[in-house]
This record gives C-alpha cells, sequence and structure tokens, in this order.
C-alpha cells in the first residue's frame, strides 16, 4: 500500500469522531472499501499526491506512468509495418490503425470516422461550431489547439520543415511531406488530364486541375454564397469579409490578405521585373501589364 493511502487510513483511525479501528486490523473488504472512496474523493478534492514532475490521482497511475519508460527516454515497442517506435504498447496498437485503415471512432452527425477519440471530439467543435482557441494577433479562431499553432506562424514567419534536396521551408510538415512525394525535384509529371492533356506532379493536384473542365466548385462561402473550386481559395477569399490582412510588407508597412499580393508589392519597391515579353524581351512588374501589351 502507497505511503499516502497509509496517512489517510491512520488519519481515520485517529480521528476523535466516529474513529475507525487501526486499518491493519480491518477485514479485507472494507479496507479496499476505504481506498476506492479515497481514490474517488481526489476526483472532487484534485489532491495528487503521488508525483514525480507528473501528477495522477492513483498510485496504480504513477506505477503505469514509471513503467512506460517514459524517463528513460526508451521506446521497447516498434511497429513491424514502418519500424517506428513507442514507449506503451497502448500507443503502439493505435499507430497500427494508420497501417491498417482502422477507424473505430465514428461521427454520429456525418459519419466521418476516426482512429483516435481525440480526433473525433476536435471534429464534432465543426458541427456544434466551437472554437476555443483564439488568435491573440488577428482574433481568429480555431477547433483545436495544433491547428492555431500553425496559424500563428503566419505572424510569425516560421517554416520549421525544411526540405533537404533544395532547402525549401514550410509551416507545416504536411506540406513538406507533399513537397518530397510529388516529385518536384525528378521533374517527373506521371498524371495526366484526358481533357487537356496537361501533365501534373501528383494525382491529388490533377483531380483539382480537372474541376476546371467540369465547372464544379464544391467550396461554398457562408457569407456571400460564392463558390470556388479549391479550399485554398475560399479561404482567401473570406479574408474580404473578416478583413484579416496576415501579410504585412517590411518595406512600407501596408498589410495585405493574399501572399501574391505581397510579393507583387514588393516588387514595386525593387521595381524588380519578373513577366518578360518573349516575343520582345520587354520587362513588366506585373503580369496584367505584360497581356495588355501582349494584346496590344
Amino acid at each position: 500500500m502507497s505511503s499516502p493511502d497509509c496517512r489517510f487510513l491512520r488519519s481515520l483511525s485517529s480521528s476523535p469522531v466516529s474513529p475507525v479501528p487501526s486499518f491493519e486490523s480491518l477485514p479485507p473488504f472494507s479496507l479496499l472499501f476505504l481506498l476506492n472512496l479515497l481514490k474517488h474523493k481526489r476526483i472532487h478534492t484534485g489532491e495528487n499526491p503521488y508525483e514525480c514532475g507528473k501528477k495522477v490521482t492513483q498510485s496504480g497511475g504513477l506505477t503505469r506512468h514509471k513503467c512506460c519508460t517514459l524517463h528513460t527516454g526508451e521506446k521497447p515497442h516498434e511497429c513491424n509495418e514502418c519500424g517506428k517506435k513507442f514507449t506503451t504498447l497502448d500507443n503502439l496498437r493505435k499507430h497500427k490503425r494508420v497501417h491498417t485503415g482502422e477507424k473505430p471512432y465514428e461521427c454520429d452527425e456525418c459519419g466521418k470516422k476516426f482512429t483516435k477519440v481525440v480526433n473525433l471530439k476536435v471534429h464534432k467543435r465543426i458541427h456544434i461550431g466551437e472554437k476555443p482557441y483564439e488568435c491573440d494577433e488577428c482574433g481568429k479562431k480555431f477547433t483545436d489547439l495544433s491547428n492555431l499553432k500553425v496559424h500563428k506562424r503566419i505572424h510569425t514567419g516560421e517554416k520549421p520543415y525544411e526540405c533537404d534536396e533544395c532547402g525549401k521551408k514550410f509551416t507545416q510538415s504536411g506540406g513538406l511531406t507533399r513537397h518530397k512525394c510529388c516529385t518536384l525535384h525528378t521533374g517527373g509529371k506521371p498524371h495526366e488530364c484526358n481533357e487537356c492533356g496537361k501533365m501534373f506532379t501528383t494525382l491529388d493536384n490533377l483531380r483539382k486541375h480537372k474541376r476546371v473542365h467540369t465547372g464544379e466548385k464544391p467550396y461554398e462561402c457562408d457569407e456571400c454564397g460564392k463558390k470556388f473550386t479549391k479550399l485554398v481559395n475560399l479561404k482567401t477569399h473570406k479574408r474580404i469579409h473578416t478583413g484579416e490582412k496576415p501579410y504585412e510588407c517590411d518595406e512600407c508597412g501596408k498589410k495585405l490578405n493574399q501572399s501574391g499580393i505581397l510579393i507583387r508589392n514588393k516588387m514595386l519597391h525593387t521595381r524588380e521585373k519578373l513577366h518578360e515579353c518573349y516575343e520582345c524581351g520587354k520587362k513588366f512588374t506585373k503580369l496584367v501589364n505584360l497581356k495588355v501589351h501582349k494584346s496590344a
């Protein structure tokens, strides 16, 4: 029996009000009842008597915590599919769902399934409109903390994920993964549009491109009803309604709602002319000016 539990039972024995017999003399059933009562009461009191930096309400929780090699950094449980290692067998089991495709947690609103219950809980906030995490820079709200952290990189300029091939940096690990997988460095574009013959590095980009031919616009603005072929275009459009301008020019301080507009604004300061007419060699700072020139 752990020392905090012993102290609790001894305090009962010495209490002047309704004292109980010495806990050593208690029958096993009564002792078990008192211990369970003690553990339950900690839920209400918030008491965490077992410490190692991390606090837990029960000695069993501390035992499991100590046994899972968190302090040693050891990861004895290895996935036989990809070799990734984990500190606990439970975490390994959850990870294996990535390979098996098992998604045991289903949303009762829309039927979407998830590998983890925590992901289902975050997803459900979409249906109820709950966004508990707010950016202290621009006030934008998010359903989960991880999205807020990624969003904040817009303001800080942080891009922690770097391609070891070309040095390009990304705000999200997913962006780096897609970049590495899309054969940009090999120059290959294996996915061809059967409508116009245009080639793409990824199948996902080909699917998005095909909306040009089908006219499909699955992303609709809930403010004005305007529809878009790409989600990123909808997100950019919504800044018109929110007034959000996350991109600031370090030359003049002007704030803009699109990264592309920021690039064009910076070119005005440097007078850099990136758009060249292949007929006569004349260069322009804006693509629209080049188009006007070509049509003349």
